[in-house]
């Protein structure tokens, strides 16, 4: 099983020192990645949407940008994997995000996973000047202008929302055809856009039945529109879910005591889901340092 980590990139304890000393010692102990999510602000008054009726947590308060963090602890390391989950594509313009993604992948020798996703806070689509509506079909075509500006010169694209005029835009990615895309979903719409569009799933797995269900459905989806589901990298996300003592059944999966965590990393594996990390954001810099080794011996099946 892989196993990764996110970085201390939000929160009181976060800076320079601490992000390259996590990434160091992950790498140190042969993680398979390490992550940083992205938060545009944290508003004093949170209008809850989309049955998030908890208020933004109080480490967000704190959050350094995405894409230069992982630059950072790209050149504080050599072989471990580079992950966002999630960047907002929205907010910034398809050429933007895309050369700044294929200069992250030129700096790090190929080491980009580049996990994206609409976003959902109203207050930070107001903040971007950027329609909500934009939603849903715009993600296809903004997908299209991000694999178009990846893809070899001269770049062209003329879409509903994105154009571009024919043109020389380098630095290419160091992987062929860009960064594998993760789509951080799980709506049934969703998948289906993430079977023509992504690469795989980035998903926060919210019970047993749910795992089955998507690990049965998606493929199902890929096969559906041409692609190939071997092809798919599933990389499951789970928030502070380590607990010192043991949880009662039914639990979420992956969330408990590291014994417990030993035994779904083994159930998740036969689901074919083969890659996990886990933010904890919450524990303070020592208490992760401490449970790196521990949580890495956890994921050996």
């Amino acid at each position: 099983m892989k196993i990764g980590i996110t970085l201390p990139q939000m929160g009181a304890e976060s800076s320079p020192t601490a992000i390259a000393e996590i990434a160091q010692e992950a790498e140190r102990l042969d993680f398979a990645s390490i992550w940083v999510g992205e938060r545009l602000l944290r508003p004093r008054h949170f209008v809850p949407y989309g049955g998030r009726n908890r208020g933004i947590p109080e480490h967000q308060k704190i959050s350094y940008e995405p894409l230069e963090t992982l630059t950072y602890a790209a050149a504080k390391t050599e072989r471990i994997k580079l992950g966002t989950s999630i960047i907002n594509v929205f907010f910034q313009v398809p050429v933007v995000l895309a050369r700044r993604f294929a200069t992250l992948d030129q700096f790090s020798n190929g080491r980009v996973i580049a996990g994206i996703g609409q976003g959902w806070m109203k207050e930070e689509f107001a903040t971007a000047n950027v329609s909500f509506q934009r939603r849903g079909n715009g993600l296809e075509d903004y997908v299209g202008a991000l694999r178009a500006v990846w893809g070899a010169d001269p770049v062209h694209y003329d879409g509903r929302f994105y154009h571009i005029v024919e043109s020389d835009i380098a630095p290419k990615p160091v992987q062929p055809g860009g960064p594998p895309l993760l789509f951080g979903v799980n709506a049934p719409l969703a998948l289906e856009r993430a079977a023509r569009l992504a690469d795989g799933l980035n998903p926060v797995l919210q019970s047993w039945d749910a795992a089955e269900k998507l690990m049965r459905e998606f493929p199902e989806q890929v096969r559906r529109v041409g692609r190939d589901p071997s092809r798919m990298e599933i990389v499951a996300r789970v928030n502070n879910g380590i607990h010192a003592k043991p949880l009662p059944e039914p639990r979420l999966p992956l969330v408990g005591s590291l014994e417990q965590i030993h035994k779904d990393f083994q159930r998740l594996d036969q689901l074919g889901i083969r890659h996990v990390f886990y933010d904890l954001g919450d524990m303070l810099l020592i208490e992760q340092l401490q449970l790196l080794e521990k949580l890495r011996r956890a994921a050996d099946i």
